[in-house]
């Protein structure tokens, strides 16, 4: 577990792509501290375990989302954090391989902050996930 407050919560099964995204948050300075969860029960089990005062563990500043996830899938992870009032201000981007019309209308019916397909290049790749960092934890203001 990361020392310090929680800025990125980075959930992704593959292996490949969330080396990449923590090589491109790190590179850039953006995250000094991401938490990576490899499946949906995973990330549940991290943000809603709760402490002694009933609060969670640790909310990060920004949930980087895959949707196509093993044991709780990405829709399943986002409907129950946006409806739990403990994580439901914390931005969440999916960051998906789906260009499916049906879930990304279903990510924004249950309340995704932002949707994006993962690039295939590596510098594409490398450049959306710096974008989102930069946007999400350095020019956008949100609630404390």
């Amino acid at each position: 577990m990361p020392d310090g407050p929680l800025e990125i919560l980075l959930v992704e099964d593959n292996l490949n792509d969330a080396e990449l995204s923590i090589y491109a948050l790190k590179k850039f300075k953006i995250a000094n501290s991401i938490y990576h969860a490899r499946d949906g029960a995973e990330a549940l089990e991290y943000l809603l375990n709760q402490v002694e005062d009933g609060g969670p563990k640790r909310t990060p500043r920004l949930i980087l989302l895959d949707l196509k996830l093993p044991k709780v899938d990405g829709l399943e992870v986002l409907r129950t954090l946006k409806s739990d009032p403990a994580t439901q201000s914390v931005p969440i981007v999916i960051l998906t391989s789906s260009r499916e019309e049906r879930d990304i209308i279903e990510s924004y019916n249950l309340g995704v902050n932002s949707y994006i397909v993962k690039p295939i290049d590596f510098e594409q790749f490398t450049d959306a996930v710096r974008n989102v960092g930069l946007y999400w934890l350095l020019l956008n203001q949100s609630p404390t």
